[in-house]
């Protein structure tokens, strides 16, 4: 595989109506890129109109939010022919990785390509190196998928240029993915305030000892939850709050900014050992057509040890 040499970020403007309007007729009219260099980390954008297919009038909803009016698309080149002119910008797909936020935009590329009957090869291999980033932020720090004005928000940046201009709808997501690599305590920070302490404000000082206490406080209520045995049902109901509890906290495993204490993380992984424990004894039950779950000491005792 060819060297990684660069990052593409994309935007797609569509088609839109406040009445609805089905996705697959929602055809691209505005494509904006940002292409990072990993090594002299210059930034280079790309903007172009598409023509779409359908030439009906877009609705004054469409031209409202994105700014774009019927004359724009008039003159502009259909969309293999910018496609062709992305590609040629890009440089190389294969020493590219490609980002978006959201992947409707790699589904809206996957079926305007379709529609007008491109070859499926190139994007294949775009498909192939692609990253949802709204995706793994929402996954890493936010919790919920913000857009990308509320995403800068966190570290305090503002948006830059034009919302709804795909270009710097791209220019921005690639601050925002540098912002995460680059600040991972306010990534971190944020992520616990989201994943753990129900938005509540806290100070790096104090980050530990407070996710001590949920964390205590969320074993203890599955300790409470705790039977020596369960029907099937009841049984596949309390896996799935133990599993729930452990989603909150996998992010402390990761750590990626080295901010969570060794008493916090080893908590965790006792936790998530007492849930990989649980399944596989379910599991188990559940092969031997068993209508009743035991839960064995090992499991009970491991639990009540954590609080």
């Amino acid at each position: 595989m060819a060297e990684l040499k660069q990052f593409i970020f994309f935007d797609f403007e569509m088609k839109c109506d406040d009445r609805g309007m089905p996705y697959e007729n929602m055809e691209a009219i505005r494509l904006g890129a940002v292409k990072y260099d990993l090594q002299t980390r210059r930034i280079t954008s790309f903007d172009r109109y598409i023509q779409p297919a359908s030439r009906e009038p877009l609705s004054p909803f469409c031209k409202n939010l994105t700014g774009i009016n019927d004359g724009d698309l008039e003159t502009a080149d259909p969309f293999p022919v910018v496609y062709s002119e992305f590609l040629f910008w890009i440089g190389g797909v294969k020493k590219s990785r490609f980002f978006s936020w959201s992947k409707s935009d790699l589904s809206r590329l996957k079926i305007d390509s379709h529609l007008h009957g491109l070859p499926a090869v190139t994007l294949e291999k775009i498909e192939k190196r692609y990253v949802d980033f709204q995706d793994i932020f929402s996954k890493g720090v936010s919790k919920v998928n913000l857009s990308v004005e509320n995403a800068l928000a966190i570290y305090g940046s503002p948006f830059e240029g034009e919302t709804h201009h795909p270009m710097y709808d791209s220019y921005n997501t690639l601050r925002v993915f540098l912002h995460y690599y680059s600040e991972p305590v306010t990534s971190d920070i944020e992520m616990a305030r989201a994943f753990i302490l129900n938005g509540e404000e806290i100070e790096l000082a104090t980050i530990n000892e407070r996710i001590k206490e949920v964390l205590t406080l969320d074993i203890a209520e599955l300790t409470d939850n705790l039977h020596f045995a369960y029907r099937m049902t009841n049984a596949r109901k309390f896996l799935k709050k133990v599993s729930k509890t452990v989603g909150k906290y996998d992010n402390i495993l990761l750590n990626r900014s080295g901010i969570f204490s060794e008493d916090v993380q080893h908590l965790v992984h006792q936790l998530h050992a007492f849930n990989k424990n649980l399944h596989e004894s379910f599991q188990e039950h559940l092969e031997c057509s068993s209508r009743i779950m035991i839960i064995d000491d090992y499991s009970e005792t491991a639990l009540k040890n954590l609080k």
